[in-house]
């Protein structure tokens, strides 16, 4: 089983709380699954830090850095395979078997939340519930080649949060700020760009509809899923809740907190796994 802090370049973090193996209890009084959260394209699981403490009310919190993420990958992956939807599932999955407290709730952003999804319909012994935060499955046709000069007008280094914020806008600024270390980045932008690349050209809608476990689906009125899509996820998956955000941009848990807090919440106290 694991115990306690696991090597830094995994990129998994123990941020602790009720634990199913000690016998502990959530608010609701039963066992408390793992928490597992997952973070968007260019983010990291320290963006996770204004959720983490009150999540621990509802069962042991864990943050994972998915690969390129971690500020210390150097070397350009072998083949396209390492760059693929189907090893960060490899991945994700390895980590809850290492983390070995029962099926787990994955709470995840952006990429992340497709993440979640994909290893909740591959592995589904290993996945309790799911929260997907403004991601859909078919972004065919779109591609990052418009980032591009975007990407190349960022300075080596952010001197600041203000400056990032200053780019970025206050929310994603921080939440970019956050992410790099010492405000440089904490991966590659190719890499980044290769991995939504995939999402242009294949959608995962199979994958969606063979999710089995309770999904709290939660759209941003000004995210980045194409329309009607994660409606259309709801009404085609009968163990799934929709809620759309007003106001709200894609980083959702971030720019409307009460909102996000309260339906997560909320969503985790009715749970009965």
């Amino acid at each position: 089983m694991f115990d306690g802090e696991v090597p830094q370049e995994t990129g998994l973090r123990d941020h602790g709380g009720p634990d199913l193996a000690d016998d502990a209890h959530g608010p609701s009084g039963r066992p408390a699954a793992p928490i597992v959260l997952l973070h968007g394209l260019m983010g990291r699981g320290r963006t996770w830090r204004r959720q983490i403490p009150w999540l621990r009310r509802y069962g042991r919190v864990f943050t994972f850095d998915a690969a390129f993420h971690t500020g210390a990958d150097a070397e350009d992956p072998c083949d396209d395979r390492e760059l693929a939807t189907e090893r960060f599932v490899a991945d994700l999955a390895e980590v809850l078997t290492w983390i070995d407290r029962g099926p787990a709730v994955l709470i995840g952003h952006s990429m992340g939340a497709l993440h979640a999804w994909c290893t909740a319909a591959e592995y589904p012994e290993l996945v309790a519930a799911l929260v997907v935060e403004d991601m859909a499955p078919d972004f065919r046709g779109r591609s990052t080649t418009n980032w591009t000069p975007w990407f190349e007008s960022w300075p080596e280094r952010f001197a600041s949060e203000s400056e990032a914020a200053a780019m970025f806008g206050p929310v994603a600024g921080r939440y970019f700020f956050e992410a790099f270390d010492s405000g440089r980045l904490h991966g590659r932008i190719p890499l980044w760009a290769a991995i939504a690349e995939e999402w242009g050209r294949r959608d995962f809608w199979i994958q969606w509809r063979s999710v089995r476990v309770p999904t709290l689906l939660i759209e941003a009125e000004y995210g980045v899923t194409p329309p009607g899509q994660m409606r259309t996820m709801c009404a085609e998956n009968d163990h799934a809740t929709f809620i759309r955000v007003p106001d709200a941009g894609h980083l959702v848990h971030d720019d409307a907190p009460h909102v996000y807090r309260g339906a997560v919440e909320a969503f985790l106290s009715g749970l009965d796994l």
